[in-house]
């Protein structure tokens, strides 16, 4: 950038003429200017506008419960979880003993994620009708 404007042979004295030039300067780069590394050297703008873009997520139900709980990995591999009044033992795996970790918890779907990495260690849907949540559910 810094190149193409010290090359134009009219240089901007106010400000407005810096803007217009760097528009063009932005119009040229994205729109007409083929890029080396795209497919078919196509332009950015063009990569850009066919990709599918981001929309909202499903609508959620008002009244689910989320929370953030840090832990750490018991000698045995569990984490405690508090639902509906009463401690679950969520198992995450020996290996991971030590490890702190972030359970994220909507409702009764909880994810934990290892703090530091951001791996997620596991994902489950919470029994109700069972103290210890195994990593495989019979």
């Amino acid at each position: 950038m810094k190149k193409w404007l010290r090359a134009q042979p009219v240089q901007p004295s106010t400000i407005a003429e810096l803007q217009a030039l760097l528009d063009r300067f932005v119009a040229e780069y994205n729109h007409r200017r083929p890029h080396r590394s795209l497919p078919h050297r196509a332009t950015p703008a063009t990569l850009y506008d066919s990709t599918p873009k981001a929309l909202p997520g499903p609508s959620r139900a008002p009244d689910t419960h989320d929370r953030i709980r840090h832990d750490r990995v018991d000698k045995s591999g569990t984490v405690t979880l508090r639902v509906a009044g009463q401690m679950r033992h969520i198992g995450v795996g020996r290996t991971h003993k030590g490890t702190h970790v972030i359970l994220l918890v909507q409702d009764l779907d909880v994810r934990v994620v290892h703090a530091i990495t951001g791996e997620l260690l596991r994902e489950l849907t919470i029994d109700p009708n069972r103290d210890y949540q195994p990593r495989t559910p019979k």
